[in-house]
């Protein structure tokens, strides 16, 4: 565990804080900041943090009227690549895939990213232990899962994976505080996600096949982060 962070401030050079002993990544840059503070690269060493962010993204929960918006998103190419294995993305089945998530019938919850209001894409989370197969896979069988997609095209490659992903920890830790880890696994070629997932304080782990619902397999990268270490 890294025993130092860095802060950038706007017009100021980064300063260097000491993480003292039982405390998180998190809460040192907090005692430096003059406020929120937000990941900027937490795969460098030492950890940045940032108290200025482009986006203001938050997550809410989906309602019946966000599935147009999801079988739009599931069509789109950048989505449709990594998503191929549930099937072709028409409407009949996108709807019948989430349905249940957002009636509340189902341990997946499935939330809506916004950005400055805006929606723009949609992200899944579960206990892991409610999936007894997949939960063999991993590190921590009693982790937080999650998946996540930037549904519109214009908003790709903007930056905004890294604060969407650290919003809904901030959730995802209050609403499940006895969880140490979270986890989530993309496919080995995914980069972008992987990119993401690190600049948050995840950390690859083990490649594993993955069996997927259409009968293939898919190679994915364990990542996992620890909660007490990242943000706790």
């Amino acid at each position: 565990m890294s025993s130092q962070v860095r802060l950038a401030q706007p017009g100021v050079a980064p300063s260097l804080i000491d993480v003292v002993p039982g405390e998180s990544w998190r809460s040192a840059a907090q005692r430096a900041g003059p406020g929120p503070v937000f990941p900027l690269d937490l795969a460098a060493e030492p950890p940045l943090f940032t108290t200025a962010v482009d986006w203001q993204v938050t997550l809410r929960a989906a309602t019946p009227g966000d599935l147009p918006d999801l079988v739009r998103w599931r069509q789109h190419a950048h989505v449709r690549r990594w998503w191929a294995a549930d099937g072709e993305p028409t409407a009949d089945r996108v709807r019948a895939q989430y349905a249940p998530e957002i009636a509340g019938e189902s341990p997946t919850r499935l939330w809506i990213v916004e950005a400055h209001g805006r929606s723009v894409g949609f992200l899944q989370d579960y206990l892991l232990r409610d999936h007894p197969d997949f939960a063999v896979l991993t590190p921590d069988p009693d982790a937080v899962g999650v998946d996540y997609a930037i549904g519109e095209p214009s908003w790709v490659g903007r930056g905004l994976g890294p604060q969407l992903l650290w919003s809904w920890l901030l959730a995802a830790h209050a609403r499940h505080p006895d969880v140490e880890t979270a986890f989530a696994a993309p496919d080995h070629r995914n980069s972008a996600s992987l990119r993401a997932l690190a600049k948050v304080g995840f950390r690859e782990g083990t490649w594993f096949d993955e069996p997927q619902s259409d009968g293939t397999v898919a190679t994915v990268v364990g990542c996992t982060l620890r909660f007490a270490q990242v943000l706790a």
